[in-house]
């Protein structure tokens, strides 16, 4: 199809995310403080989303505490700054085999819940946005498996539609998207879905542009939806998810540097981004905007 620019954008910052980057940048949150402070600084530099993980605040090994995610929920929604907040709902299913020759049993590092125990925290909260990753993959760790079977994404999408929150549906591959929009289909997820498509993970799709470009042509074209990918193409794709009618996703969950040998806060990284969106001739959202465009009601502090 032919590219059309978007020219309302919204930013998510994703701040802290659960992967092993706590011990190399010192911007990197873990503490709830840290990460709602963080959340709220880049909220103030032009995100209208922030996407939150917590983390055990003496390790930063990502956790599913769900007094933390109370913290960091309260803290967020305390503070004088308007920004929708999208929780994860990611921890849970993971899966980590054994050595290839003797896999099981499963080793310590595995956590895997049921799905009531995967949202209890977004029970508990309540944010507008809670992730729903629509699909099973290798990561680029050794013998680490994320899980999410249909039945366990039956179940958790089936609890956030009564909730009242809405899904941003984690798409790592095309087939991420077959599956989603399954589940629209059977009526657990409403439609228009939000999506965030997820480029350059190890191993999903690729960030290559025609993969890109694959990937926004299988979302239904009155889907919103949002890109990113990692590394050092974090900003580079805020570019191309403008020109391909979408919106953007930056933050240290993604990416640690603002460029090569600098490493970046949550604000440095959305700042950029909006010099990017405003560059190219469109306007970055606020919070209000994105509750008009995704039909989503603010909440009160807990």
């Amino acid at each position: 199809m032919p590219l059309e620019m978007n020219q309302n954008v919204f930013i998510t910052c994703a701040v802290t995310g659960g992967g092993a980057t706590q011990d190399k940048s010192p911007h990197v949150p873990r503490s709830p403080a840290q990460i709602a402070d963080s959340a709220i600084t880049a909220a103030k530099a032009g995100a209208a989303v922030v996407h939150c993980h917590v983390r055990d605040p003496e390790t930063g090994a990502p956790s599913r505490d769900l007094k933390m995610f109370r913290e960091v929920t309260e803290r967020i929604r305390d503070s004088s700054v308007d920004v929708v907040l999208n929780l994860t709902a990611g921890m849970g299913g993971d899966m980590v085999f054994g050595p290839a020759e003797s896999p099981l049993p499963l080793t310590g590092a595995t956590d895997m819940a049921g799905a009531s125990e995967r949202v209890a925290h977004v029970l508990e909260c309540r944010p507008e946005i809670c992730t729903l990753d629509c699909g099973t993959m290798n990561f680029a760790e050794a013998d680490y498996v994320m899980t999410n079977t249909p039945g366990m994404l039956d179940a958790m999408g089936s609890m956030m539609t009564e909730m009242g929150v809405m899904p941003e549906i984690e798409a790592f591959d095309t087939g991420h998207l077959w599956l989603a929009k399954n589940l629209v289909d059977k009526g657990i997820l409403k439609s228009p879905a939000l999506v965030q498509l997820c480029m350059g993970v190890p191993w999903g799709a690729p960030d290559d542009l025609n993969t890109f470009m694959a990937m926004v042509n299988n979302v239904p074209s009155d889907w919103n939806w949002s890109a990113f990918s990692i590394g050092r193409n974090e900003l580079p794709y805020v570019a191309a998810a403008v020109l391909a009618g979408g919106n953007v996703r930056v933050g240290l969950e993604d990416n640690l540097y603002l460029k090569r040998g600098v490493l970046a806060t949550n604000e440095d990284l959305v700042n950029r981004a909006v010099t990017i969106i405003e560059s190219m001739g469109a306007q970055v959202m606020d919070a209000a905007g994105v509750r008009e465009k995704l039909g989503l009601t603010k909440r009160a502090p807990v």
